[in-house]
């Protein structure tokens, strides 16, 4: 199903914004086995990918101009109570429920259950990596940057995790008419950070450049054939949107993020008749000096809506 949002010309305000340079990784041109394999401090991606030279604006001067609805993200501000989010057992216990207060207040919905985090850092994770892990779970860890331009879900996984988060986490309530899957993502370590999150102005992005990207998560990779052998039922399974390269898509940052700003950005939005997702991905900013590792914390919830 698509957008019924056309790509529009940028206005004057966005026309004007600062841009920095930037090398954008795409899906390549092509038929290929596309999945995501995840497990401790580390994440690979079959078929082949590019870096594309873009420019990526510079949100921040302007950060009240963006909207959910238009752009399919926004940046707000917010002060949390956690003061270590390496913290697991007080991101568990505080800033989840946070995370929900905040989300319904910025979208407007009815109700919103939060259902997992991460952590990012462009720090060496290479002997964490190493590490032998067993039973790894893709949540409440720490993870690199993302590498490529994606929204987390492909359409069928955001609907079956909105209809199965909301029987849940609310099994009274009454059925929803309207559901939005968001990451809420904030940085902790100090700006300007190092390889920032840029995010994709949803009205620029069509189907035809999408693919799907299957995820697994695993203690070990496969290698060889094994990564791409088949496997029974992968249709069905939890999958990504990778997106290819087109000159039509207008990428955006937010730079020097402190640790009061937050950023909401859609996965899926079940109305399209509205911009209802957003592409994004962490780029090396070189613009800036005096550049920081970045840190930053993710979580992933559904808004509901009772009424379209």
């Amino acid at each position: 199903m698509g957008s019924t949002v056309e790509p529009i010309e940028a206005d004057a305000i966005e026309a004007g914004a600062r841009a920095a340079p930037a090398l954008i990784r795409y899906l390549a041109e092509g038929d290929y086995v596309t999945r995501r394999y995840v497990s401790r401090g580390a994440e690979i991606n079959t078929g082949d990918y590019v870096d594309h030279a873009m420019v990526v604006r510079d949100g921040m001067p302007i950060r009240d101009h963006f909207t959910l609805d238009r752009h399919g993200f926004m940046i707000g501000r917010h002060r949390s109570a956690i003061t270590d989010f390496h913290d697991k057992a007080a991101v568990d216990a505080g800033y989840l429920r946070e995370v929900e207060q905040l989300v319904a207040r910025m979208c407007g919905a009815d109700r919103v259950a939060a259902q997992g985090w991460m952590i990012r850092t462009s720090a060496d994770l290479s002997a964490r990596a190493k590490e032998k892990v067993e039973n790894y779970q893709h949540a409440g860890g720490i993870q690199p940057p993302a590498g490529e331009a994606h929204v987390d879900y492909n359409e069928i996984t955001g609907r079956r995790a909105a209809a199965r988060i909301h029987g849940q986490a609310f099994p009274d309530a009454p059925p929803y008419a309207r559901y939005i899957c968001f990451s809420l993502w904030r940085t902790f370590s100090p700006g300007p950070q190092d390889w920032p999150l840029a995010v994709c102005d949803g009205r620029t992005v069509r189907d035809e450049e999408t693919a799907s990207n299957t995820l697994f998560v695993v203690d070990e990779f496969p290698t060889g054939d094994a990564l791409t052998a088949p496997v029974e039922g992968e249709e069905d399974m939890i999958a990504a949107t990778i997106f290819r390269y087109r000159p039509r898509h207008r990428w955006w940052y937010f730079s020097n993020m402190a640790a009061d700003d937050v950023l909401l950005f859609k996965f899926q939005d079940s109305d399209h008749s509205v911009t209802w997702r957003c592409p994004h991905t962490a780029f090396h900013d070189a613009s800036l000096p005096d550049a920081q590792t970045r840190s930053s914390i993710e979580v992933r919830c559904v808004a509901y809506f009772d009424r379209a």
